[in-house]
């Protein structure tokens, strides 16, 4: 559910300025996921903070098991899901 959400806040961004500009501060707030959840609810997106950080963490936790016999480290080259996010939504 917060995946499809997300796909079709990245896409609305794409089209709308207002939407897209509301995010380009976001780095800069004292609890920027928090304020992320915020402008994604105030705008129609249901992104909620536990569901923000449950997709971040399902998203390093397939890519331990996609580790031949899993993994039990960090790979170099790693990045954080909501950075992720925040580049495809603010460039």
């Amino acid at each position: 559910m917060v995946e499809m959400e997300i796909r079709r806040l990245i896409n609305d961004t794409k089209s709308n300025k207002n939407l897209r500009d509301s995010f380009k501060n976001i780095r800069q707030n004292p609890d920027p996921m928090k304020a992320f959840c915020d402008i994604c609810l105030k705008n129609g997106y249901e992104i909620y903070l536990g569901d923000l950080f449950a997709y971040g963490q399902d998203m390093n936790d397939s890519k331990l098991r996609a580790t031949n016999g899993g993994g039990s480290f960090e790979i170099d080259g790693w990045t954080d899901e909501f950075e992720n996010i925040l580049d495809e939504i603010c460039g």
